[in-house]
């Protein structure tokens, strides 16, 4: 299957295939030892129709042995364990959970017992963080000096709120972290050629972001409608996070660019499964 890169770009991300199942990683976060990471694709999985074939969300439909074979596959292939996955519950919050051993494979093995989670971060080795997707833009932290990580979930409205500094944030409270010490990646999700929004979201990027930022975000069209770069708005936050800018991996490749290799919620006007962002400690 032939991969559009943005804009022709050279590929920014590392393509995989093990077992037929196809995933994605970053050459910046591979080079740090002691860390498993990946993003997933449409490839690989037994779910058929819509969900074709990675589906990776118990909620859309999709029958749910089908999903566990999918997680199962997944795991094996990306090299963790099927029961140490923790996952969110996202309903577009800034809300960030502090993972720990008792939520081993929530969300997985066993319910969660916990609501509105965008964001996790942990130092528990043997976890993996699991965050999902079809356009959204996935954000990945790694603390390499106080063992720490992170993985957060940030739409339009995540973004707004600045979810990457949010988590930035929680892992300095919480371990210690230092931003000018960590690593940083933004994930596969809709660029900015495909997101076109109306002027009310708008309105919100203008209140959050300062003048200077905004001509670097969005333009207006003659139709009324913006076309909104959510990958640069969350590497400006990234960055203003205190994270270097060599630290941060853009992702270079668009989910609704990709539909056949990439859930995309535009591209499929809602009928998808979902993408799985996975990071954690070995």
């Amino acid at each position: 299957m032939k991969i559009k890169w943005h804009n022709n770009q050279e590929k920014r991300m590392n393509v995989h295939e093990k077992n037929q199942v196809v995933y994605l990683t970053y050459p910046s976060l591979e080079a740090l030892p002691g860390f498993v990471h990946a993003f997933s694709t449409r490839l690989g999985g037994v779910s058929t129709g819509i969900y074709s074939s990675m589906n990776l969300s118990f909620g859309r439909g999709d029958d749910e042995e089908k999903v566990y074979e999918n997680y199962r596959r997944f795991a094996r292939a990306a090299g963790f364990a099927f029961d140490s996955i923790v996952t969110s519950q996202q309903t577009h919050t800034t809300n960030v959970r502090v993972v720990t051993e008792e939520d081993r494979g929530k969300g997985i093995v066993c319910p969660r017992d916990y609501e509105e989670v965008d964001g996790l971060i942990t130092n528990v080795p043997g976890l993996v963080l699991a965050t999902f997707y079809a356009d959204c833009v996935p954000l990945y932290f790694v603390d390499p000096v106080h063992k720490a990580v992170g993985l957060s979930h940030s739409g339009w409205r995540g973004t707004v709120s600045k979810m990457g500094e949010v988590t930035v944030r929680k892992m300095q409270e919480t371990y210690g972290s230092k931003p000018e010490e960590m690593y940083a990646a933004i994930g596969p999700s809709i660029c900015q050629n495909c997101y076109e929004v109306s002027e009310d979201v708008i309105l919100q990027f203008a209140e959050a972001f300062q003048e200077e930022e905004q001509e670097r975000l969005y333009y207006r069209k003659d139709n009324g409608k913006y076309q909104l770069n959510l990958w640069e708005a969350n590497r400006m936050i990234l960055q203003n996070a205190g994270i270097l800018a060599d630290r941060i991996a853009m992702p270079g490749i668009c989910t609704c660019c990709n539909p056949e290799f990439l859930f995309s919620h535009r591209a499929s006007q809602g009928k998808r499964g979902n993408l799985g962002a996975f990071l954690g400690i070995r």
